[in-house]
């Protein structure tokens, strides 16, 4: 038997399988139940934290864009925004 291919590259990338790796897969079932248990999924425990809502809300572009200049977590940036806004003000 040929010696097989890493299925990542150098840099981490996963290279495109061949009909060869699909030949030699191993169904899910025929894995030993060690290995199997350790890959299966775990339901999600209990949330540790208040649910938010979700809502929509139309706020003006001067609002929203230096939010969203800020990178991934914007609207939770936002979020903490509004909270400290709403430590001093009383909305009306």
């Amino acid at each position: 038997m040929a010696k097989r291919s890493p299925l990542t590259t150098k840099s981490g990338e996963v290279r495109e399988l061949t009909e060869e790796d699909f030949k030699q897969a191993v169904p899910f079932s025929a894995l030993p139940e060690s290995l199997r248990n350790t890959l299966s999924r775990r339901p999600r425990g209990p949330q540790k934290t208040p649910v938010k809502e979700r809502i929509t809300i139309r706020l003006s572009p001067d609002v929203v864009e230096p939010f969203r200049a800020t990178g991934d977590g914007w609207q939770t940036r936002l979020d903490a925004a509004l909270k400290d806004w709403l430590k001093t003000h009383t909305p009306t």
